[in-house]
């Protein structure tokens, strides 16, 4: 049976970094969005049409990895799923394809995840997408921390 892996944290916490590593020990299908979008958009962070053309990404990711899915590929999503909504509903369309699922959280405090924003910011690499400081102060206050249910749970 494929397992889709959730990558849970806020920008700079090490999602990529276990995602790569997981995909090499599952033989996932390794689906980073912020690398997508630098390729595409480029370092749009403050561009009006942010949003939008993330959440296309997103739709287009989540299309491959549904094929990958139902394939019996194992898939890791490196999304961040800052919601539990949002987890639960990739956790059910797993589900309905078949496939587990497990929840990767990466807890880091908000202090360190500013430094390293910083120091990332500091050193542009053409994957790597630039946060200003001033957008990721907010996301501290509205991501929601899996709960101990959630991290224990293989759906």
């Amino acid at each position: 049976m494929a397992t889709l892996h959730l990558m849970v944290g806020l920008p700079c916490s090490g999602k990529t970094t276990l995602a790569k590593q997981l995909e090499h020990e599952h033989a996932a299908l390794r689906l980073t969005t912020d690398e997508w979008r630098v390729r595409l958009f480029g370092q749009d962070a403050e561009h009006p049409d942010h949003d939008a053309r993330h959440g296309l990404i997103e739709v287009m990711l989540w299309n491959i990895a549904s094929r990958a899915l139902e394939l019996g590929t194992n898939v890791i999503l490196d999304f961040g799923f800052w919601a539990r909504e949002e987890r639960e509903d990739y956790r059910a369309r797993a589900r309905q394809l078949g496939a587990s699922s497990e929840v990767h959280f990466l807890d880091v405090p908000a202090e360190e995840l500013l430094r390293r924003l910083a120091a990332r910011n500091a050193q542009p690499s053409p994957t790597t997408f630039y946060i200003p400081e001033a957008m990721m102060k907010p996301w501290l206050a509205i991501f929601q921390r899996p709960t101990p249910d959630e991290l224990e749970r293989r759906a």
